[in-house]
């Protein structure tokens, strides 16, 4: 396999067309550089160079073997720049998970501002429940997410970004939906349930079952869904009533949100990376904290 030194060899030789010039262009003396084109010569099985006592000539071979060698050491030159680029956070690939509810709030937000700030970075996205970002992140399949999760998964750093309070979501044709003001979540408790997997996202279940038994009942789900979002789309269907964050409460007309009374259970918004995240992925964290401290999620219902 040809090395990076010596196709630069090759290619300041092939532009010179003399051993003595070429020499000097790369600051060395001309017998090692013409043994190491010699070297080359035999490693490759074929004449580079046309040489006699007056002159130095390309070959087929040789003409053909410069444009690659060129390539070769863009494509080297590139890596390098990347390489650095990324070590910095300025440049890059970035993969990240966001469960479905975060790409209505705060997602838009963060990307928009870390596109500003790093134009050059790539991200490649995907929605994700919240148990799939731990083994994401530790199999380097994802480099951040975005999550209703707070227990620490060894190997990873979650960082809170918004804890945020949760609102009923009820059918238009539901009993509690003309009403206004805040609801007493126990009047919810004869009502069909849309429910939520715990493996799915065990703190926003968890959060969810505390709720209802702080409102002095359990509730026999009916339905089931694997989001937040599936969540809303089920009572949009009639199919029964739920209490999901407020970020996630975005008008719809066939549901209707209303707020909680006297209900002090919050689920919090999670930013996830690995425990060694890289600068690209400590950036974006960074931005995602300024922009949640800062600017609470707009007001729904």
């Amino acid at each position: 396999m040809v090395e990076i030194r010596q196709a630069r060899y090759f290619v300041v030789v092939a532009e010179e067309l003399h051993f003595g010039r070429a020499a000097q262009r790369l600051q060395m003396s001309q017998p090692p550089l013409s043994q190491a084109i010699k070297q080359l010569e035999r490693q490759l099985g074929c004449e580079l160079l046309h040489r006699t006592q007056r002159s130095v000539a390309l070959s087929p071979a040789g003409a053909v073997f410069l444009d690659h060698c060129r390539a070769l050491i863009r494509h080297a030159q590139e890596a390098e720049a990347a390489a650095r680029q990324a070590a910095t956070g300025r440049g890059g690939l970035l993969r990240l998970g966001a469960v479905a509810s975060a790409f209505s709030w705060p997602l838009p937000l963060v990307l928009e501002r870390f596109h500003e700030a790093l134009p050059d970075v790539e991200i490649n996205t995907q929605e994700i429940d919240t148990h799939e970002a731990a083994t994401g992140l530790l199999n380097r399949s994802l480099d951040w997410a975005i999550v209703r999760q707070t227990a620490p998964v060894r190997g990873t750093t979650a960082t809170s970004l918004f804890a945020d309070r949760f609102v009923a979501a009820l059918p238009p044709r539901h009993p509690a939906a003309g009403a206004t003001g805040p609801l007493d979540l126990a009047d919810l408790a004869g009502s069909p349930w849309v429910w939520l997997h715990r493996h799915i996202s065990p703190d926003y279940h968890d959060a969810m079952a505390a709720m209802c038994r702080a409102a002095g009942f359990s509730p026999a789900p009916a339905h089931w869904a694997r989001s937040v979002t599936s969540q809303i789309t089920m009572v949009e269907c009639g199919l029964g009533v739920t209490v999901v964050p407020a970020a996630a409460s975005a008008p719809r007309p066939a549901v209707r949100f209303r707020p909680l009374r006297h209900a002090t259970v919050t689920i919090e918004l999670t930013a996830m990376t690995r425990s060694d995240p890289g600068a690209l992925a400590e950036r974006l964290t960074a931005i995602a904290t300024q922009l949640t401290t800062a600017q609470a999620p707009p007001p729904h219902g």
